[in-house]
């Protein structure tokens, strides 16, 4: 465990701490370790060593003495009976504020994980935007609590790992953290697939000495050449990160052994233009790879990452990367926005690091998103970390992730011109609304009054802010049309009952029994009646004589008469809340199994469809339509499930995969495999499982067939209507 005299040295080392800077320090450590005395983490450890080791991790960081105290006190409003009062009296609003940011909502009544999920993050944007620290300091107690992260259930790791994979390292990513983000990306993945991790690490060390003393030799023929330039610089090697390493094989389909950019070098220098003279030197040695140079010291990433990046031809034979930057570019690369603090003035500096922090700013955009599904996915996509560089015809810049469509580019700049964007011309030529854009392309949107957002849109674009807009529009729309039907069929279901529906609603005769059922408006009720979520019947019933409404037939809309209507004995597994026995079909689209959380939707002239909560198909639709459903612990039936499995080629391999199939217990009801150009075979295996975990194990029994190089959960495809 890290001791406080360490933290303060490491302090010291750049901040050069005055008397009343440790004075405050040293009481948040005695404050913290009173509050937690008697508590322990998962590990057994005293619990004091977790505020301790985040307080390190932030002074790795090179944060201010207000983010090293609150390191110490962050957890102290969460687990103990401190309060945010006390710990202001004592500290100060500055840190009251920090710590409360970093706080965890648990005191609200939230309805599941997703929830409280959401509703953390959606205050941890918010306080960020107040002060880029929360974000910093939340960062290292993620970063300590995956160190730690082996002590936990199974099911809480894996649920964290996926967590942090998902949002904290793209956060890391965003805010230029590199050394956080490939920590926390081998973690994750150490958690999410132990076999896959355990495998290459014992590779890599098998292979470390042999890395070593090639480093050695190339760092040698470099110092050499750069020396004969002129050029006074550092050259250092790097391995690449095992989740790096596990990337790079299943992106381009290769083994370990075939991996060769394994290690890069990084040329350190003095000055801008010495960068570019390491350039020269570097292509005068090796011959550079074509397609394979990036200048982002003249466009930098949103991030503020600057460097120049190189790819030659190795003196054995290999590719090889470099990298080239100066020696405040690498601090920027290693520390990120953190580079730019002015300790003493409590602020961030201006010039790149703005971009930095209003590129994080973003994610408040989405704050008012109430669906916490919703919410995440759109944060999630927001922090996608491979970008693309496209610009305005009058040269205006806009940075995009990978895969951004000329849609997308039309709601970076104002929502109206996404709305009303009728076609594209990228370089100026025409190009379809679903062209892939590529940096440096130059993006012009003709626009039309006339034209509306379609729902295929959604099938094809790739920032949250697109997919945010057009669900919003679609939604606006749909929800109009069925006010419209529920209104026709309010008026007509009053007039065969002899009432004058609007007279009485002028009378305001309805408010009472609107407000008995639940709604605050006549307008809501029109929207429930048109999405079949209630019946004009019980409406009727409150205000007509007891028995009246039965000499008059209801007629249902057709949505209510399919929830109503089609009940039947089923052995679906599922039970619907405020229904019995509903007839239900599961969507193809993302085929759940017990143990995930569901969501019921009701489909227009299909009933209620099964979703995962966390379908993207069902993000598309609107809220109003979804019904809260949950598994019956007591069904034990088969569920169907697809995986993929990609293999080697060679003899006998289909009998070792379907042998351990049959041995997890499941059957298999289909199999498909066929074999690729580079000695492999894709099978595609469809089965029946009882529950997610059966699933998962039968995952991890696949991967353990020797020859199996990967092995995924496949989903089909289907829009939810």
């Amino acid at each position: 465990m890290i001791r406080l005299n360490d933290i303060i040295e490491k302090a010291n080392s750049y901040l050069y701490l005055l008397e009343p800077e440790l004075e405050v320090i040293k009481s948040a450590y005695v404050y913290s370790a009173k509050v937690h005395t008697g508590q322990k983490r998962s590990s057994g450890e005293p619990y004091l060593s977790h505020p301790l080791e985040v307080a390190g991790i932030l002074a790795d960081m090179k944060l201010d003495v207000s983010s090293i105290v609150t390191g110490l006190l962050h957890d102290t409003v969460e687990d103990t009976l401190a309060t945010l009062e006390e710990i202001e009296s004592l500290f100060g609003k500055e840190i009251a504020f920090l710590v409360d940011g970093v706080t965890k909502i648990s005191q609200l009544p939230l309805t599941s994980k997703i929830d409280e999920q959401a509703e953390t993050f959606r205050k941890l944007i918010l306080a960020t935007a107040k002060d880029i620290r929360v974000v910093l300091i939340k960062l290292a107690d993620r970063l300590h609590n995956m160190r730690t992260l082996q002590h936990l259930s199974e099911e809480r790791r894996k649920r964290i790992a996926k967590e942090t994979f998902e949002i904290y390292s793209p956060l890391a990513h965003r805010l230029g953290i590199d050394w956080v983000r490939t920590e926390l990306d081998d973690l994750s993945f150490r958690f999410l697939n132990p076999e896959e991790y355990e495998m290459i690490s014992k590779r890599v060390t098998k292979k470390k000495k042999e890395w070593e003393k090639y480093v050695e030799e190339v760092k040698g023929i470099l110092g050499t050449k750069l020396t004969e330039f002129g050029i006074k610089a550092e050259i250092r090697g790097r391995f690449k990160h095992i989740y790096g390493i596990h990337n790079k094989m299943q992106s381009q389909n290769i083994e370990f052994d075939n991996v060769y950019d394994v290690i890069a070098f990084r040329i350190i220098t003095t000055s801008l233009r010495e960068c570019y003279e390491a350039l020269g030197a570097v292509h005068s040695t090796w011959i550079p790879v074509p397609g394979r140079f990036k200048d982002f010291i003249a466009l930098p990433k949103g991030n503020g990452y600057q460097s120049l990046h190189t790819t030659v031809i190795g003196p054995f034979g290999e590719r090889m990367e470099i990298q080239i930057r100066t020696r405040r570019m690498h601090e920027i690369a290693e520390h990120g926005i953190a580079a730019h603090w002015k300790y003493k003035e409590g602020r961030i500096e201006g010039g790149d690091s703005d971009k930095i922090y209003a590129n994080l700013r973003q994610l408040l955009e989405w704050k008012d998103i109430k669906d916490p599904t919703e919410f995440l996915e759109a944060v999630k996509g927001d922090l996608i970390p491979d970008m693309v560089y496209a610009f305005t015809p009058k040269g205006d810049l806009k940075e995009l992730p990978n895969g951004a469509t000329p849609v997308d580019f039309a709601y970076s700049i104002h929502t109206e011109v996404g709305n009303c964007c009728t076609r594209a011309m990228v370089n100026r030529k025409i190009v379809p609304l679903d062209y892939r854009l590529r940096s440096g392309d130059t993006v012009e949107i003709v626009t039309s009054p006339d034209k509306h957002p379609s729902r295929d849109w959604l099938k094809f674009v790739a920032t949250s802010r697109a997919k945010t807009k057009i669900r919003s529009w679609l939604r606006i729309e749909e929800r109009e049309q069925s006010q419209v039907v529920g209104k026709s069929i309010s008026e007509r279901k009053f007039k065969q009952n002899g009432l004058d529906f609007q007279n009485m609603l002028k009378n305001r005769e309805l408010d009472a029994a609107l407000s008995e059922l639940g709604f605050k408006d006549i307008e809501e009720f029109y929207l429930a009646v048109g999405f079949g979520k209630v019946s004009v019947a019980d409406l009727l019933k409150l205000i007509l004589p007891k028995g009246k409404l039965e000499q008059t037939p209801e007629r249902e809309s057709r949505l209510q008469r399919i929830i109503n209507t089609l009940t039947r004995s089923t052995t679906s597994g599922v039970l619907v809340k405020g229904y019995d026995d509903v007839m239900i079909r599961f969507a193809n689209c993302c085929s759940a199994l017990p143990g995930e959380e569901i969501v019921g939707y009701i489909t227009r002239g299909r009933g209620l469809t099964i979703h995962k909560h966390n379908c993207p198909q069902l993000l598309d639709t609107d809220p109003a339509r979804r019904i809260d459903v949950e598994w019956d612990k007591g069904f034990r039936g088969p569920r169907a499930a697809k995986i993929m499995v990609v293999c080697s080629d060679r003899p006998g391999m289909l009998s070792s995969i379907t042998r351990s199939i049959a041995s997890s217990d499941v059957n298999i009801s289909k199999a498909e495999i066929h074999s690729t150009d580079v000695d492999r075979a894709i099978g595609t295996f469809d089965v029946a499982v009882s529950n997610l975990t059966q699933l998962e194990n039968l995952i991890t029994s696949l991967k353990k067939v020797k020859g199996v190089i990967s092995v995924e959960r496949i989903l089909g495809v289907e829009e939810a209507s």
